[in-house]
């Protein structure tokens, strides 16, 4: 790198190695530190602000690596009326009582730039700044990628046999065919786990289907919640049942990440978030989806690799993907929307 990359680069050690109480000697060499706290929630604060859909669901700090999910919202009923002449009045959890528990896995975000990159970059005042926008921003990016395609998490992952990091961690759509089976729809004419939508078929449209999504899977404490969505994947709004992508006065582009629709299927404003799996319907309420980052585990280090002409960033996590409430959740897989044939000509 130029001497005038070297010397900001330089600095921006410097800085990482003051913010978290870390020799900088030991930063320069290349060391793994423990972030400090503050510091880790500033690098949160940065991954939500790269996201409009990150900053929509709950991204919480956990001081354990696995635990009961924190309850955040109010689930279940407690109104009553007891005659204390006959038996004692009873609290009531206002959280419910099913069990539901979350396990943090160890998340790697290691990434690195190149010489040339950090060239570029030197002239500018905000050298420190572009550098963490970037690494926040795919963190984001990654972090929504494994919520809604997450299937397990293997010890070594494979970013070609599963470029979606299916093999990451698991996410909030695996974490619902898991746990809560009887909240994902199943096409039980069929004889297949294709859902069919069209004339003569179970749901003639996607407003059918959402609404069935809505009455028959949903508790019914939450089913008129008017924070339900339908979050939905892109073939499926670009379908001529639902032309809203290209309609502009329909959508509010809420970020580069979500388009959230002003129009209804099934009751239920139309959401579009990236990486979202085809064919999929997943109805909620955004804030019933969680990840949870565990304090104090977040580790770094930052390498100059000059054999390389490069230098590398190993940033690692313990994070877990969470469903608050699985009474508030429908998930549809594997829908095809068949075509009308067409009218034959005179």
């Amino acid at each position: 790198m130029k001497n005038i990359t070297s010397q900001k680069f330089n600095q921006y050690l410097g800085n990482v190695a003051t913010d978290n109480a870390v020799d900088f000697n030991a930063v320069f060499a290349g060391k793994k530190f423990s972030v400090e706290p503050t510091v880790q929630q500033k690098i949160e604060n940065a991954v939500l602000e790269s996201s409009e859909f990150l900053r929509m669901i709950n991204v919480i700090t956990v001081d354990e690596q696995m635990g009961d999910v924190v309850k955040i919202g109010i689930s279940s009923p407690i109104a009553s009326r007891t005659n204390t002449a006959e038996s004692k009045r009873e609290t009531k959890s206002i959280h419910g009582l099913k069990d539901n528990s979350y396990l943090c896995v160890q998340t790697n975000f290691d990434s690195h730039l190149d010489y040339a990159e950090l060239d570029a970059w030197a002239k500018f005042p905000d050298f420190a700044a572009r550098i963490g926008a970037l690494k926040a921003e795919r963190i984001a990016l990654d972090r929504i990628m494994i919520g809604f395609n997450g299937e397990k998490a293997e010890k070594n992952t494979n970013l070609t046999t599963y470029p979606l990091l299916q093999d990451v961690n698991k996410g909030w759509l695996q974490l619902i065919k898991e746990k809560a089976p009887e909240k994902v729809m199943k096409e039980e004419h069929s004889g297949t786990n294709i859902i069919e939508i069209g004339a003569g078929k179970t749901y003639a449209n996607l407003d059918a289907l959402v609404f069935s999504m809505k009455e028959d899977f949903i508790a019914a404490q939450f089913r008129n919640d008017t924070k339900l969505v339908a979050i939905m994947s892109s073939d499926l709004l670009a379908d001529k049942y639902f032309p809203l992508i290209n309609d502009s006065k329909a959508t509010e582009q809420l970020a580069a990440d979500t388009i959230m629709s002003q129009k209804r299927v099934g009751g239920l404003r139309a959401v579009s978030v990236p990486y979202f799996p085809k064919g999929t319907v997943l109805v909620t309420s955004l804030d019933n989806l969680s990840i949870y980052v565990q304090e104090g585990k977040m580790r770094r280090a930052v390498i100059d690799r000059p054999e390389s002409n490069r230098v590398e960033d190993y940033l690692s996590s313990n994070e877990a993907y969470v469903i608050q409430e699985y009474d508030a959740v429908a998930l549809a897989t594997n829908i095809n929307i068949i075509e009308a044939p067409a009218k034959k000509q005179d």
